[in-house]
């Protein structure tokens, strides 16, 4: 299947109506239809302003986050007029990707 895997990149302790704003991406991707997502913690990051993140030893709060959502294009396109309607400031990035599921079948050699 052909579709596009969004990355967007945040912060931990960034909120979208009070809930965090990796958590409520994914949520929203998922009601949409999306096919799969996933967050990640980055160890450290810099953002438009060239401002350095990274979770510290007494402060995890400012903590570069990954948010990778996999999906077709109608869904994809759903997403971000969701993300735009609420206006959510996040920077993404946006490739074209084919995608699809193995069997999980045993590997042979």
């Amino acid at each position: 299947m052909q579709g596009y895997r969004i990355l967007f990149f945040t912060q931990e302790n960034r909120k979208v109506h009070g809930r965090p704003a990796g958590e409520w991406l994914l949520d929203t991707a998922r009601k949409l239809g999306a096919q799969g997502g996933t967050m990640t913690t980055d160890a450290l990051g810099f953002g438009h302003h060239g401002k350095m993140h990274s979770a510290g030893f007494f402060e995890l709060a400012d903590r570069p986050i990954t948010v990778s959502v996999t999906t077709d294009q109608a869904t994809c396109e759903a997403l971000m007029a969701a993300i735009a309607a609420e206006h959510v400031d996040l920077f993404y990035c946006r490739s074209a990707v084919e995608f699809g599921r193995l069997d999980g079948g045993a590997v042979t050699e």
